[in-house]
């Protein structure tokens, strides 16, 4: 892990921690994990006035990411009653809901006007999934000139090799890792909180 610094003005993004994605099973940890590991560090961030974004993903008509892929489009289709909801153990954390239609959280949003207004210039990502939008949101974080880290231990995949992939060779070039209690200590405050 390389954390270095946690900046005078850092944000938590959480991406896409929400009631329709809870089950789904994510490794290396599971969805409820990766909950209980960003409540404690949206806790911290709050402690610290530091702010903490929570960036949902929906399909309401409103349109996904058209392009055409190999894997086909997954973003289409009738969803239960309140699957893009963000889950309650985040719902009084986040100093804003961001809603995102594609898998980066950049595009489309005001998440960079959200961050800007306040001044931040790191962010810290956790979520689901590694491969998609946690990995989308930290490159399009990384290219517009924010400081970006990585919670290892709060991200989950639907696929172990991809999630391994962007930890282990993607991240280490658009940005720093950590782990929760890592994190916890640089923000002053005991592990396990």
């Amino acid at each position: 892990m390389t954390l270095t610094t946690v900046d005078p003005v850092a944000a938590l993004v959480v991406i896409d921690l929400q009631e329709g994605l809870r089950a789904a099973p994510t490794v290396p940890s599971p969805p409820d994990d990766i909950v209980a590991r960003t409540a404690a560090l949206a806790r911290a961030f709050r402690d610290r006035g530091s702010p903490v974004l929570l960036v949902r993903v929906t399909v309401d008509g409103a349109g996904f990411s058209p392009g055409r892929t190999d894997a086909g489009h997954r973003g289409t289709g009738t969803r239960p009653e309140g699957w893009d909801e963000v889950v309650a153990e985040l719902a009084d954390l986040g100093d804003a809901v961001i809603t995102k239609r594609n898998p980066g959280a950049f595009v489309g949003t005001d998440l960079d006007v959200q961050l800007r207004r306040r001044g931040v210039t790191q962010v810290v990502l956790t979520g689901i999934s590694t491969s998609m939008g946690v990995e989308s949101t930290a490159r399009a974080a990384f290219d517009l000139g924010y400081h970006v880290v990585l919670v290892t231990d709060a991200v989950g995949d639907l696929d172990e090799a991809s999630h391994r992939h962007v930890v282990e060779r993607v991240f280490p070039r658009i940005g720093e890792t950590t782990t929760t209690d890592e994190a916890l200590a640089m923000l002053g405050l005991p592990s396990g909180r």
